[in-house]
Order: C-alpha cells, then structure tokens, then sequence
C-alpha cells in the first residue's frame, strides 16, 4: 500500500504511520486502485483512485461527529444503557470502530479501552486523535488498541463497569446512499480479510466474565440472544443489555 505526501509535508507523523503500515511514502499519485493520502488535513484513505472522492478521513473537531459530541449530554438513549451512575466508568469499547461512541463516552466523563482490530482504521482514527488531542482535553481517558478485542479483553487484569458492541451490519439496498463511511469501512475490512461473522464476537464476549454488555443493533433485526436482561430503544436502533 502506498501514502501519497508532498515533500513539504513530510514529518515525523507521516513516516511513523508509513513504518506501522509498512507502506511506502511516493510523491506522484498512484495507480493503484486504493492508497493514502497525507497532507496538512492529516492522513485519508481513497477507496477508488478511478473516483477520488470517495474518501474516509476523520476528523473529531468538526463535521458530524464533532457536533455530535458537543450535544454529548443529549445521546438519552446511551446514557440510559449505561445506567444511572454518577461515577467515571471504565467501558472497554470491542468494536471501536471510527470511535463514534467512544468520544460520546469520553465526553460524559468516562474512561475507554477501545480496541480495533483493522490496522488501516486504526491508523486512520490515532492520525485524528493526533491532530485532536490539544483541543480535546477528554483524550486523555482513552487508551485506543489496535488488535483482536477478546484477546485483549482476556489480558486486561481488572475488571470493566461494561462492554460495548457495535457490530457491523449488511447495508441495506435502500440505505445504500446514505451509508457513506460504512460502505468504505466494509470496503477496509474485506481487504484486510476481517469481514467475518458479527455475531461471533457477541457469543465471545457472552462466554466470557462481565458485569455488563452492551451490544448496539438495529431496532428491527432478530434477538438472536434470549438471555437481554432489559433493552433501550431508540427510532432506528435499540441496546441490549446483558448483566452478569
């Protein structure tokens, strides 16, 4: 895989994230069919070098997300799922994905073990908390792992207050549209050959020791699980919410 950089944009940022994806830096935009790109908005991912414009570059100080974490006190529906407490929790987030719900978590006052397994999201979301860290004091209660979630999990000496799940679902034909960084996302992960079976992280954790899982599905799909203790609702998305 290959980043595309300026030479004038060359750091130490640049050459680290080049090392940990072992990934050659070129200065003539590739041929190939995905690459990086890394300039003075930090480091993207191009999906299509046929349609630049399908990009995934994140960003925690603006757009959706960076709105979305000003309003951190309005998610009702997540605060409900973690439950009245006014202590930090410490959550151990086992998909953490772009870091959507983390941040929200974070900005709630809670601690986060999130743990992503794709090394090209993973380097994509640590460019992000990068540029984000001095603006974004929150930060400093996270602790973000790239690596196989259960495995990290099992090596933790210390038990988590919960376990978040936010498992990958099929897009539907009708959403096709609007699921722009999703579709990119599954794009990542079939590259990375990690497009498996979402359930089987749910059973994984369901085996393993907790006080509490908190797994995010869509507010339709099936209850593949008879064992929810109780469940929030939302308009499109509802959590299930298992107690030891």
């Amino acid at each position: 895989m290959q980043i595309y950089v300026k030479k004038e944009n060359i750091d130490q940022n640049v050459q680290n994230i080049s090392e940990y994806l072992q990934s050659s830096l070129v200065f003539d935009k590739p041929n190939k069919s995905y690459y990086f790109i890394y300039n003075s908005n930090g480091l993207s991912f191009i999906k299509d070098s046929k349609n630049p414009r399908q990009i995934l570059h994140i960003d925690f100080l603006k757009g959706a997300l960076g709105w979305r974490m000003k309003r951190a006190q309005h998610e009702s529906n997540l605060k409900k799922a973690l439950g009245k407490n006014s202590n930090q929790l410490t959550i151990f987030d086992a998909t953490a994905g772009l870091l959507t719900d983390t941040m929200i978590f974070l900005s709630l006052g809670h601690q986060v073990v999130a743990v992503e397994q794709s090394k090209i999201l993973f380097s994509l979301v640590s460019d992000a908390i990068f540029r984000a860290e001095n603006d974004i004091p929150e930060l400093k209660n996270l602790k973000f792992i790239n690596g196989n979630s259960i495995d990290v999990y099992r090596e933790k000496n210390y038990q988590f207050d919960a376990v978040y799940l936010d498992p990958m679902y099929p897009i539907l034909k009708k959403n096709i549209k609007k699921s722009g960084n999703l579709e990119t996302i599954k794009y990542i992960l079939k590259l990375e050959n990690l497009d498996k079976n979402n359930d089987e992280i749910i059973s994984m954790f369901l085996e393993s020791n907790y006080r509490k899982i908190i797994v995010k599905r869509p507010l339709k799909s099936k209850k593949n699980y008879s064992n929810i203790n109780y469940q929030v609702k939302g308009k499109t998305t509802r959590f299930d919410i298992y107690l030891w």
